[in-house]
């Protein structure tokens, strides 16, 4: 019968709000219940292996047993206890349910033999959590996580599953409610909100500013290097990333370089080939051959000076033409002369 009382009453514990937890059967033992909803305390491993027992806080006797049965609860109406196991469930905890307890275990002389203490304290769960992020005018982001209700909150941050860093953050720290993020820090960041009874969590995709890192020379040899927002860069034409982002871009236009520069290379050979294959077998044109014709030549016999012993021959060329001969597949012998209508004159 006081297990069904006890599982009744765990049920509607449940129903009520959150169930924690504790083993008392250590001295000095600190336990948590959570405002408004259960604790489940053991304070021994057996009642009916004790005399005689009190559990009382600084000002109320609660409990006492003797002989195997239960003299007294002072919270009968929203506790129960169990012999078999010795643990005590008190629901509907409130702030008043906090405090001291001790433990007095008597022997059948009714002499103290035994005596524990006992810390609860009872505290409100996180109902839930809030992220908001801005960005700072460097490029870098503000995060914000808050929490409603929630007794002595935790804070813990992680990004993409991992614990953030001493180099991702700008100021805070992983437990911090408050964090600044560096310009180039992106991903799911998660915010945990925990205390003894409680833990939730929020999470939200994060990207960068828009801001890059440039790291230049201007045309008046000023040296630049800093956070800027990208849209509205002015400084330097080539402006470059934060390092390893500067690396990785470099790499990937060299390797689109290099593999251009092959293809074209490649292509430039095959033409070249190809070019040389059809000179070598197309026939190779003969030299235009020229036919030379005379035609109208007079030789004319003038008399010189008295004095000249003999007479000079004088030949006269008159429409002399060059005519385009056809252009032959064969090597022609030599060249052919035309003479037409030659006459000798005295």
């Amino acid at each position: 019968m006081e297990a069904v009382v006890g599982l009744l009453l765990m049920l509607l514990a449940v129903c009520h709000g959150v169930e924690t937890s504790c083993d008392g059967r250590q001295d000095g033992a600190q336990c948590y219940g959570a405002l408004g909803g259960t604790v489940v305390l053991q304070l021994m491993d057996n009642a009916s292996e004790i005399f005689k027992f009190q559990w009382s806080n600084k000002t109320t006797r609660i409990l006492n047993w003797r002989s195997n049965k239960i003299v007294s609860n002072q919270i009968g109406n929203r506790s129960s206890f169990t012999p078999s196991n010795g643990t005590f469930m008190i629901n509907d905890l409130s702030r008043t349910d906090g405090g001291d307890y001790t433990l007095i275990m008597f022997d059948s002389d009714g002499k103290p033999a035994e005596q524990r203490a006992l810390q609860l304290t009872i505290q409100a769960p996180v109902s839930s959590v809030l992220l908001d992020s801005e960005c700072l005018s460097q490029g870098e982001m503000r995060v914000s996580c808050s929490s409603e209700g929630g007794d002595s909150p935790q804070y813990s941050w992680t990004l993409d599953g991992q614990t953030l860093t001493d180099a991702q953050l700008l100021s805070g720290s992983n437990e911090s409610e408050n964090i600044t993020l560096r310009q180039d820090v992106s991903g799911q960041l998660v915010c945990s909100v925990r205390n003894h009874i409680s833990s939730v969590s929020e999470e939200e995709t994060i990207s960068t500013c828009g801001f890059i890192f440039i790291d230049c020379i201007l045309s008046n040899g000023t040296h630049v290097s800093q956070w800027v927002l990208e849209a509205s860069n002015t400084l330097c034409i080539k402006p470059t990333t934060a390092s390893t982002t500067t690396t990785e871009g470099y790499s990937t236009i060299m390797a689109g370089v290099l593999s251009a520069l092959l293809i074209l290379l490649i292509v430039g050979v095959a033409v070249v080939c190809a070019h040389k294959k059809k000179q070598n077998n197309k026939p190779q044109e003969k030299e235009d051959e020229q036919e030379l014709t005379y035609a109208d030549v007079n030789i004319v016999q003038r008399h010189r000076r008295q004095m000249q012993q003999r007479a000079e021959t004088e030949v006269e060329y008159g429409q002399v033409k060059f005519s385009q001969a056809p252009r032959r597949t064969v090597e022609p012998a030599g060249d052919d002369c035309v003479y037409s209508v030659v006459r000798k004159g005295r």
